[in-house]
């Protein structure tokens, strides 16, 4: 196949969107690989859910199971996406958005967009002039393991949530207005207690009228820093977008670059939200270290980090639990230290961390007789882009956008390779 040379595209914009159509969508639709990496009952109870129905749980790879014959995982993964394809399981809308709402736990309701992103203008290095970046540290050690997922995959399944920083509100919820005139694509229950889901096409007017409204955006959003031109910054799924990257950039260095500026693989689908939706809650995700001697690493945090008058950070531990106060090193987030503390820490003696969504889930799991729970406090989301455009990246996962169940679920896909 021959590519037609683009030297730069939109950072946001419609996408060739592929769905399950004649099939049950509340066993298709599963929660991003990432969540719930310490509860395996739910995982377990997903696989229930889904053993004999098409599902979006057979094309991904759960963050639980990166152990045992992992290539054999990988390479039914790929079998089931070509089968599916071959199966014509999956119906292609080309150059659409499809404007979502997702009823939260709470009841309100979450208004997102379904596009593709451009990765040539995506960066998760520390670039400044990057029009899309990376919120969160990226560890690098987490990207190999996703790349061979992502590797010779036919599809992508978006999990990442893009945010948008619209103080207007003219971009994505203009479509509420109009949705009673779009065609409605899916209406339905997402399983495990993920609340509701309801998806419409824009496509023809409306589609044109919406890309006119996102490019004013990125218009005015040029304007207010010309030299570091922050458009959107990714909200969620830090890392499985930076493995979208570098499984291009590997793609670039074997096929030649000229003849890539235009493959499906350079585009990532992802769900754009505004960071001013009322909706949009920052929920802290906290830490935990298991396998370790809780006695010794409170302990060393005790005479190493705690303070009079520092930030209080409550730890758990079986029967055991204090506060520990941590020093304010100059603009550092208490997560910050923590977190640098916990991985020089874990160099030099045996625990394993993990992080956790949810106090409640945080407090049981910290009742094992080798685990520290560490709760942390939540971050004001109007920080948030002020914060990246000041230079910074946050520590890795430093905050959820909502709570676990919350999540995006793998519903839409998008062909990554011809």
């Amino acid at each position: 196949m021959n590519y037609t040379s683009v030297q730069r595209t939109d950072c946001f914009s419609d996408a060739d969107i592929l769905l399950p159509e004649g099939i049950d969508l509340q066993r298709w639709a599963v929660i991003a690989c990432d969540q719930f990496t310490s509860q395996p009952s739910y995982w377990e109870e997903v696989h229930k859910l889904t053993d004999s129905q098409p599902s979006a749980g057979k094309l991904i790879l759960p963050e639980c199971d990166l152990e045992g014959n992992v290539d054999q995982k990988i390479q039914d993964i790929h079998c089931n996406m070509k089968r599916y394809l071959d199966e014509q399981i999956l119906r292609r809308y080309p150059d659409s958005f499809i404007y979502t709402e997702r009823v939260m736990l709470d009841g309100q309701i979450r208004s997102g967009l379904i596009g593709k992103i451009d990765l040539e203008q995506y960066d998760y290095s520390g670039k400044e002039d990057a029009s899309i970046r990376a919120t969160e540290k990226t560890v690098t050690e987490r990207i190999p393991p996703r790349m061979a997922v992502r590797r010779g995959a036919l599809l992508e399944l978006p999990h990442v949530l893009l945010l948008c920083d619209d103080e207007q509100c003219c971009v994505i919820e203009s479509l509420s207005d109009v949705k009673d005139q779009l065609a409605k694509l899916y209406d339905f229950d997402l399983m495990l207690g993920g609340g509701h889901i309801c998806g419409w096409l824009v496509s023809g007017h409306e589609k044109e009228e919406l890309k006119r409204r996102i490019k004013e955006y990125e218009i005015r959003e040029r304007k207010k820093h010309p030299d570091k031109a922050l458009l959107y910054a990714v909200g969620d799924g830090n890392h499985s977008l930076a493995t979208a990257k570098a499984c291009f950039e590997e793609l670039k260095r074997m096929e030649g670059e000229t003849a890539l500026q235009n493959h499906p693989a350079r585009y990532a689908l992802c769900e754009l939200n505004n960071i001013h939706d009322p909706s949009q809650v920052f929920e802290p995700i906290h830490r935990i270290v298991k396998h370790c001697s809780p006695e010794n690493l409170i302990q060393d945090l005790m005479r190493a980090l705690d303070t009079e008058n520092g930030f209080p950070i409550p730890w758990f531990s079986g029967e055991l639990q204090g506060v520990l106060h941590l020093p304010k090193q100059g603009a550092m987030l208490p997560l910050a230290v923590l977190q640098n503390y916990l991985d020089n820490w874990l160099s030099d003696n045996s625990g394993q961390i993990d992080y956790i969504h949810g106090e409640e889930a945080l407090k049981q799991l910290a009742m094992g007789s080798d685990t520290v729970g560490f709760l942390l406090p939540p971050i004001d989301k109007n920080d948030l882009f002020p914060g990246i455009l000041s230079g910074g990246v946050l520590p890795r996962k430093t905050f959820s956008l909502g709570e676990p169940e919350e999540k995006r679920y793998y519903l839409e896909a998008r062909r990554i390779l011809p």
